[in-house]
């Protein structure tokens, strides 16, 4: 089982990508690159997934693009230290990892939580990013506290409400220990329910995909540091009252959960935005909706 789902193997579904674990920031970062010679495309994925879950759009992106994505801090096979879990941290990671591939400047590409990170890096390090492209995942800020403990009467079921979604998971991976005593070697069961919950069609994504992701998650360090990720959101929510509008250009693609959310927090973000909504399409949209997003990235960095 290791063996198959190592990222030696793995690997040859990718054709063109190395695999690279390099020492940044007092932590190791794990990443795949095409080492292409086109502008540089950086990827960050989000929980509960790894690099793998960029393949369908990664792929066809790295014929115009050099495209490196990563394991953020926690995830896949990068380390999974004590601390350092606050975004702000994370994107040093990327930064510092960026100057040791002797990359100055960047496109970068954020999904879910590594859509936090990607815009930490684009606050932090704002010469460092060339375009900066959130995908269902915007920096955490204040409008985190607003979130229901208990769902409005009948808007909790097997689908989840666009108008009043319930995300429950945000909370239960702030608890600490307990989530990691619970889901070891059990993690498929959380990963079924959620892709069924957010998703329009979860039969998109693929049971050999949902496989990588629970022999990851499976380890009970690893659910730990994706924990990590949410236990820091109090730290996130106050280096973002210090951050100023973005001023290099912004791409929100948002799925059916999050356009509206979209529609109101851009503006509060970024002076030069545009906001793609994908209609018909859940929160993995990379594995729902492949195409639209391709598109949708390729039209907005070739322009």
């Amino acid at each position: 089982m290791e063996q198959v789902y190592s990222d030696a193997q793995l690997l040859k579904h990718w054709p063109g990508f190395t695999s690279h674990i390099v020492e940044v920031n007092g932590t190791q970062l794990h990443f795949v690159d095409s080492r292409g010679n086109g502008p540089v495309l950086i990827c960050l994925p989000g929980w509960p997934q790894s690099w793998y879950s960029y393949r369908a759009v990664a792929l066809p992106l790295a014929d115009y693009f050099r495209v490196i994505v990563v394991d953020i801090r926690g995830m896949g096979s990068s380390a999974t230290p004590a601390s350092g879990y606050d975004k702000k941290t994370m994107a040093t990671d990327v930064y510092e990892l960026m100057g040791l591939l002797g990359i100055s400047k960047a496109h970068v590409l954020g999904h879910d939580i590594g859509g936090m990170v990607a815009a930490s890096l684009a606050h932090n390090y704002p010469d460092a990013v060339e375009r900066l492209i959130l995908a269902d995942g915007l920096h955490p800020n204040e409008g985190m506290m607003q979130m229901k403990l208990i769902p409005p009467q009948e808007t909790f079921s097997e689908k989840i409400d666009h108008q009043q979604p319930y995300m429950w998971w945000m909370s239960f991976n702030q608890i600490k220990e307990l989530p990691e005593k619970l889901l070891e070697g059990r993690y498929r069961y959380l990963l079924d329910w959620l892709f069924d919950y957010v998703m329009v069609d979860s039969s998109k994504m693929p049971d050999f995909e949902r496989n990588i992701y629970a022999y990851v998650y499976n380890q009970s360090e690893r659910i730990r540091a994706s924990n990590g990720w949410y236990q820091a959101f109090h730290q996130d929510i106050a280096d973002a009252q210090e951050y100023s509008k973005l001023q290099m250009p912004v791409l929100g693609i948002a799925s059916n959960v999050s356009s509206g959310f979209y529609q109101y927090a851009l503006p509060t973000i970024a002076e030069n935005y545009q906001l793609v909504n994908l209609d018909n399409t859940g929160h993995f949209m990379f594995e729902e909706n492949p195409a639209g997003v391709y598109e949708t990235i390729m039209t907005y960095l070739k322009t």
